[in-house]
């Protein structure tokens, strides 16, 4: 399985508990593929930098995904714009359409949009509701 997670979600993993935490050992322990692009990972370098107060912990996270053997490095060569009210979220959707992901996992209430376009076709999933799918609990 293909995973786009937005950076909204990857703060919450990373140093989360109880589910949150789950994604991220899923992750680690290989149960999906993670999926970014350059701009993405700048991104996630830059923003739990931020959050955290700690360029050191944001820089080995990204050490992580890249030296993660279940990540795929995506180059989109077509910006499809699909979400308006926050363009920045598109290089999200760019990744996933063009790497075919499974799931986009976001909290964010901006791509609930892509419900309502039926091409490209995006599955967006919350952060608890992917948990869940990864714990069984939930239909995919």
């Amino acid at each position: 399985m293909k995973v786009v997670l937005d950076t909204n979600c990857l703060i919450q993993v990373v140093t989360g508990r109880g589910y949150k935490s789950d994604v991220w050992q899923a992750f680690l322990n290989k149960e999906y593929a993670l999926c970014y692009t350059t701009e993405i990972l700048c991104e996630y370098e830059e923003v739990l930098a931020g959050f955290y107060q700690d360029t050191e912990f944001a820089k080995a996270v990204v050490n992580v995904i890249l030296a993660s053997p279940n990540t795929e490095q995506v180059d989109p060569s077509y910006r499809f714009r699909l979400i308006t009210a926050d363009p920045d979220d598109n290089k999200f959707v760019d990744c996933a359409i063009t790497c075919g992901a499974t799931y986009i996992v976001s909290d964010d209430r901006h791509y609930r949009v892509l419900k309502t376009i039926p091409f490209p076709e995006t599955n967006v999933k919350k952060l608890k509701e992917f948990a869940l799918l990864l714990n069984g609990k939930m239909r995919k």
